[in-house]
């Protein structure tokens, strides 16, 4: 008669028992206990804390975005309601006295786009060839000490650009104005002006103060270009060397185009600081001038308008015909950050 040792064995020779998902791995004799997936109770909570943390610090920025929104809208709209002229179209004087309201934004946001604009096309380059040479051709000894440099400008106040701007660059500055008007006054960007002719004489005009803004947003675009650049995945690097690339070929290969997105990122940052810059645009450039693209020439940004007339708003329609320029840089800006999202997003993908 077979024992009952025989009788639970099965016709593969395998001893019958519970099923294996219900079995429950022991440790070895002697070894350590086996190790468990899931958290500790500590660190459980510590992820729900940084989870919640992390969500409500968004939400917290999207709220203060749109209560800035609504007090421009709110503090506008009464102006806007009331004002006699067209404020996408009317470049005139603005009215705002005797309850009469006229008033308009297209030379602001011209001598706010031109400005930015040259201060870009100055400081995109300059800054992508810092980078470069930073992460790529720069002994280590230099690397630190040139960063720190670079670096040290964004520390210096928006004012102290301005002093410069208007007692050191702009006479310098008026020798070469006069050889661009004398030289190439055919073009339309180097014309001798009309009526403020004194912005010859001393120099604050939107091309001065475009190199101000060039030099005040130059740190911002290196720093997060050269950020980037250094993060280019050392395989695509030597891939280029593999194939026989020179130096210049992997940084035209390889770097740039995965930093360029970057690159676009921190441009964008940079335009952003030139649109909303009061203090060193203010000193430099303080009277409106013509729409004619014209370098020689003086203008009013949006910003610089408003700090003009801070001193006198003393009724809620002035206040809230010059609130309205604030709103207008407010979607100006707003339309910029979302192009280059869209930017770096295509190139992402």
């Amino acid at each position: 008669m077979a024992s009952p040792q025989h009788m639970t064995t099965s016709s593969t020779g395998r001893h019958a028992g519970p099923d294996d998902a219900d079995v429950t791995p022991s440790a070895p004799s002697g070894g350590p206990p086996p190790v468990t997936l899931t958290g500790s109770a500590a660190s459980r909570l510590g992820d729900v804390l940084f989870r919640r943390l992390a969500t409500g610090s968004g939400m917290l920025v999207t709220v203060v975005i749109a209560l800035i929104a609504a007090f421009l809208l709110i503090s506008a709209a009464p102006s806007l309601a009331d004002n006699e002229a067209n404020f996408f179209t009317y470049s005139g004087d603005w009215i705002v006295d005797g309850g009469v309201l006229k008033f308009g934004i297209p030379k602001l946001l011209y001598a706010t786009l031109l400005v930015s604009a040259i201060a870009l096309l100055i400081a995109m380059p300059i800054a992508l060839g810092i980078s470069v040479f930073l992460t790529e051709y720069a002994p280590k000894r230099l690397i630190a000490p040139v960063t720190y440099l670079v670096d040290l400008l964004a520390a210096v106040p928006s004012i102290v650009y301005g002093l410069w701007g208007i007692l050191v660059l702009g006479p310098a500055m008026v020798p070469v104005n006069k050889w661009l008007v004398n030289n190439l006054g055919f073009l339309p960007f180097f014309r001798e002006p009309k009526d403020n002719v004194t912005n010859m004489s001393t120099g604050g005009t939107l091309l001065t103060a475009g190199i101000v803004l060039a030099v005040m947003i130059l740190p911002i675009i290196t720093a997060v270009t050269r950020e980037v650049f250094i993060q280019t995945p050392v395989a695509h690097r030597e891939a280029a060397l593999a194939l026989g690339a020179t130096k210049w070929e992997v940084v035209r290969t390889a770097v740039l185009p995965f930093g360029f997105s970057g690159y676009i990122s921190g441009s964008m940052l940079g335009l952003g600081r030139a649109l909303g810059e009061t203090m060193a645009l203010y000193l430099i450039i303080s009277n409106s001038g013509p729409i004619d693209f014209n370098l020689m020439e003086s203008g009013e940004t949006f910003a610089t308008k408003i700090a003009n007339n801070a001193a006198e708003f003393d009724s809620p329609a002035k206040t809230g015909a010059f609130i309205s320029a604030g709103l207008a840089l407010f979607v100006l800006t707003f339309i910029v950050n979302a192009a280059a999202r869209a930017i770096v997003g295509r190139r992402q993908a």
